[in-house]
């Protein structure tokens, strides 16, 4: 009973997911709340054990509160222009008050860095204020509580916490232990600034020197808005646009070049159901599509850097390939749940690691293949070992062309021929021969011409009933999945299978304006419980739209779906439409590069084949 009623409460209280701003050093990434609550935050990288976790419980969790002491104060936020610097404009009567949170971004990649660092600036702007600053640090998913002890002194305070590998140095305002968590207040004058600055380090190893505030502000900012001005883009919904990919280079390592699938994990896709996944990892095909985005908006260098991940993750035998790796490259991601953590909203279980790693997913190496083709068309020259990896990739295509497979949603239940893993099995192949075709690089293009064929033959054939294309060969069920067909190029937009799908999907798979992935009540996927639309999903059907003459129906379907947007221009995993609350891992990498892939459409006026 007592169990239950906590569950009731932490529910009660829960912050919403929306609710939530990133801060990021291209290495790990923090949670901010609107209420100054740093909630998640995992060191020294995005996929290690967190040291705050109130995100998926309560409190006791870990956190790092900075608010003014009046629960009446009134926030609001941004982001100082195109960078990760949250600015909290906080007024409490006639006093004013801004706290500048930020992670210090190191502009070289190749310096190994043994310390990151959240800096909390508190800058008075009228009157004075007074900040509660609570702190709660649980390190290893809230496991480990720390030994925390006071080493600073009077003018210089400072509070140090270790336990097993992990310890943190938090300077900048004196705090005191009170019921297993520190607390203090800071108060500022107008013109007055106070810097709260917490560093990670090695427990083995002493804690680094405090920052020089000043100077790495301004080293962040200008790395960040640099980065942000390359961006090639005009067109409609152009600051959402430039945010989705600031946050997809956010969710991309500066060191290993691994682009995570989103900065959370086991946040639900269901208030209350077992649809919670860790998704702090390297989706081969997630970060295929994360590339094409921002190759598509200029950056050809992240292309290289991932294509070297890439070299890195999948060196040895093909048959080990996985559809997902660590940031760095890490093969074994078992799956496991946390008893430390309730869950968001009493959502249960919290699992980390993911079993999807031990699946075949037959996309993948197409998804792949056209990314590193579109690479090569973009100038990406190819290096000694980057076309050997495409034939070794195309090879294990081949060998495992007769397999089913879990498919593109990593389905639980059994194998089966998903026509999308089809056809993107068709396009590895597609791509094959056009290297050859095109680009003159040497292998067996007779073969791979005869398999792309046979695929095209066999997904006409199988993969459409009554006209429109099905989710797997042994049903006449749609999937939004199929809605990617004519991105690769294996039909037109307007092929009228393809209009028929549309107006199928329209018809089951749409609520309240929004599609779902596929219906869950087909029992294909093998879990209990309901899902949310998929935003991926309806931004897809905005490029749909465009390509096909719908053009006010995909701007009006872009027009709701960037309002869906937080106030800092965040997307989680999916939207509930009844309740008004984002849901799933935030932010979400598929979210964001699917909006900017429906902008594109929306300012070309069609779909460009991939």
């Amino acid at each position: 009973m007592r169990s239950a009623r906590r569950r009731c409460e932490t529910a009660r209280v829960v912050t919403p997911i929306e609710d939530y701003a990133l801060l990021s050093n291209c290495r790990t990434a923090a949670l901010v709340s609107r209420e100054g609550s740093i909630d998640w935050l995992c060191l020294p990288r995005l996929d290690s054990a967190s040291t705050f976790a109130a995100l998926l419980g309560d409190e006791t969790h870990g956190r790092w509160v900075l608010r003014p002491d009046d629960p009446d104060a009134r926030a609001t936020r941004r982001y100082d222009r195109d960078t990760f610097v949250l600015i909290t404009r906080w007024q409490s009567g006639d006093a004013v008050a801004e706290v500048h949170d930020f992670m210090p971004i190191d502009p070289d990649p190749g310096v190994q860095i043994r310390r990151t660092d959240v800096v909390r600036r508190i800058v008075g702007i009228a009157g004075e204020m007074a900040f509660t600053q609570r702190l709660s640090i649980r390190f290893d998913y809230s496991r480990a509580m720390p030994w925390v002890r006071q080493t600073g002194t009077e003018a210089e305070p400072q509070l140090v916490a270790m336990a097993g590998p992990d310890a943190l140095a938090v300077r900048g305002a004196r705090l005191t232990a009170v019921d297993h968590e520190h607390r203090g207040e800071v108060r500022v004058s107008a013109g007055e600034v106070r810097d709260l600055q917490l560093v990670w380090f090695p427990s083995h190893r002493p804690a680094p020197e405090p920052l020089d505030v000043d100077q790495v502000l301004e080293v962040t900012k200008t790395w960040w808005q640099s980065w942000a001005d390359r961006i090639e883009h005009a067109g409609p919904h152009h600051e959402k646009v430039v945010r989705s990919l600031l946050i997809l280079r956010a969710l991309t390592n500066h060191e290993t070049g691994g682009i995570a699938a989103a900065a959370t994990m086991s946040l639900p896709e269901q208030i209350g159901g077992e649809r919670n996944w860790d998704y702090r990892y390297v989706w081969l095909r997630d970060a295929a599509l994360t590339l094409e985005a921002l190759l598509d908006h200029g950056f050809l260098g992240l292309a290289d850097s991932w294509r070297e991940w890439l070299l890195r993750a999948v060196a040895g035998d093909p048959a080990d390939l996985q559809i997902m790796y660590g940031l760095a490259g890490e093969r074994d991601l078992t799956e496991s749940v946390l008893s430390a953590l309730p869950g968001y909203a009493a959502s249960a279980p919290v699992r980390v690691g993911n079993g999807a790693w031990g699946q075949y997913q037959a996309d993948v190496v197409g998804e792949v293949l056209v990314t590193l083709s579109a690479a090569r068309a973009a100038g990406l020259k190819d290096s000694e070992f980057s076309w050997p990896l495409e034939r070794s990739l195309l090879r294990f295509a081949a060998d495992q062309i007769e397999h089913p497979d879990q498919g593109l949603w990593e389905i639980r239940g059994p194998a089966r021929m998903f026509t999308h893993s089809r056809v993107m099995m068709w396009a590895a192949f597609d791509r094959g021969v056009r290297a050859v075709e095109q680009h003159g690089l040497p292998g067996p293009v007779d073969t791979w011409r005869e398999l792309r064929d046979r695929m095209r033959d066999e997904i006409d054939r199988r993969g459409v009933r009554d006209g429109h294309f099905t989710q797997h060969y042994d049903t006449d069920e749609v999937d939004a999945s199929l809605l990617l067909l004519p991105e690769v190029g294996y039909c037109a937009a307007d092929d009228p299978r393809m209009l028929a799908t549309v107006a199928r999907i329209e018809q089951t798979l749409m609520h309240d304006g929004l599609l779902h992935r596929y219906r869950t009540q087909s029992g294909v996927d093998g879990l209990a419980g309901e899902e949310s639309p998929f935003l991926a999903c309806s931004f897809w059907l905005v490029e749909q739209y465009a390509s096909t003459g719908r053009r006010d129906e995909a701007a009006a379907l872009m027009d709701r779906l960037c309002a869906l947007t937080n106030d800092v221009g965040m997307l989680a995993e999916e939207y509930d439409p009844v309740h008004r609350r984002q849901l799933g891992n935030i932010p979400q990498a598929f979210s964001h590069l699917a909006l900017v892939r429906a902008a594109d459409a929306l300012s070309d006026g069609e779909c460009t084949p991939r």
